[in-house]
């Protein structure tokens, strides 16, 4: 079996040869990125397919952020490249939950903890963070439980 850094070494490979320039480009990024975070630090290491998700995920929501930023700048055609290199990117995380199946979760942990009130949510956010770790963005998880507590 592969790990996703080979993985993404061998999709580039395979984009360089068709000469696609969006994808070669995108995954030469993201390698550049896996690269720097594992010589971060005091020694160099190998980093495990979770972290090697962790950077992917990171690198996704930059592009996110990017796009939305030229998007207000008036860049159209620059938003619309970060955003291609987001979907690209999105195809090696796993799937995000939906917005029903992230609103169980919390309905769970604020019923579990027996939280009411924004005071709660600190309590309520250490039950939900470990099961959403990963197929849930911070800010929509937050933006959940804020909403199942305040109503």
């Amino acid at each position: 079996m592969t790990t996703l850094k080979e993985q993404l070494h061998e999709d580039l490979t395979a984009a360089i040869k068709a000469r696609d320039e969006l994808r070669a480009s995108t995954i030469r990024l993201t390698l550049a990125a896996v690269t720097s975070e594992e010589v971060a630090g005091k020694e160099k290491r190998e980093l495990t397919d979770d972290e090697v998700l962790k950077v992917i995920a990171r690198e996704a929501k930059k592009r996110r952020e990017a796009a939305e930023a030229f998007e207000n700048a008036g860049r159209v055609d620059s938003a619309a490249q970060e955003r291609a290199e987001g979907e690209l990117l999105a195809h090696y995380l796993p799937k995000q939950l939906s917005d029903e199946e992230l609103k169980a979760i919390v309905a769970a942990a604020v019923a579990e903890s027996g939280a009411t009130g924004p005071q709660g949510m600190g309590a309520v956010m250490k039950l939900v963070r470990p099961k959403v770790e990963g197929v849930a963005e911070g800010g929509r998880v937050a933006a959940a439980v804020k909403a199942a507590l305040s109503g």
